[in-house]
């Protein structure tokens, strides 16, 4: 039986403060619930039908209710729930990040993305082209909100979000560590000769990146619209601009290590 009072802590999760608060998120079905636990996130409440398994021995310290249909739908932020919603710590990932990263790996930093959904799609895009740090300022939308975890598809299980003072972090990078970012005035993509370490830089969804931001930039890049003299739109969505970019880096570096 699930109470009144679990169904309104569940639902409360929704906001910002109360995460922070709690230091917990919520996640929905049985694909991302799924990819957390195995990825070794502490799940502090399961909530789930007669019809969802759990991946993984879950911990005695884990609260398991199991509920009908109808009250899963009763605690559920979604429109159609798929048999669980799980409680999980948010990680400190404190630890897990050094200016350093960037000058062994591909690092992506985000100056301000406000879009849950944009937000979810870079996760998963990272995901799958191996990216496994995503740096974000403090006006980027909360990694942990519901919205942006369901549009991972169960990618934030693998890739880590970390919040800091983005001007500070581009600041302690070691010398020569190049730094990317997308402009209108930028150089084609296409001809640059990509690394594959560095930074790259997405900005804004109205705005690009802020200035601010943008004098940390080595390489100013351009996604270039094709053919390149037609009338088209004015930018691309910020999720797609990352997926192309991301896309080009991991391209040049396959061709010349294969």
């Amino acid at each position: 039986m699930l109470s009144k009072n679990k169904i309104k802590f569940i639902r409360s999760l929704e906001q910002k403060k109360n995460r922070r608060q709690e230091n917990a998120f919520i996640a929905e079905g049985h694909k991302t619930v799924g990819d957390l636990l195995l990825a070794g996130f502490q799940p502090l409440l399961i909530v789930h039908t007669e019809e969802w398994k759990s991946p993984i021995s879950l911990p005695h310290t884990t609260e398991v209710i199991t509920v009908s249909d109808e009250e899963l739908r009763k605690a559920s932020l979604l429109l159609h729930p798929q048999q669980v919603i799980a409680i999980l710590k948010i990680p400190d990932t404190s630890n897990s990040l050094t200016p350093s990263t960037a000058s062994d790996d591909l690092v992506l930093c985000l100056d301000g993305v406000q879009d849950p959904g944009n937000l979810g799609t870079i996760i998963r895009t990272a995901d799958w082209f191996g990216i496994k740090h995503i740096i974000c300022n403090q006006q980027t939308v909360d990694a942990f909100s519901p919205k942006v975890v369901q549009a991972t598809m169960g990618s934030i299980a693998r890739v880590s979000v970390h919040y800091t003072d983005l001007a500070s972090f581009l600041t302690s990078l070691p010398e020569g560590t190049p730094v990317y970012g997308t402009f209108l005035d930028g150089k084609n993509l296409y001809h640059e000769q990509l690394k594959p370490n560095g930074v790259i830089i997405m900005g804004n969804e109205g705005n690009g990146i802020s200035p601010e931001i943008a004098r940390h930039v080595t390489h100013r890049l351009l996604i270039p619209p094709y053919p390149a003299d037609s009338d088209t739109a004015e930018s691309l969505n910020v999720s797609i601009a990352t997926a192309i970019v991301c896309a080009e880096f991991r391209r040049i570096n396959f061709v010349n290590n294969s």
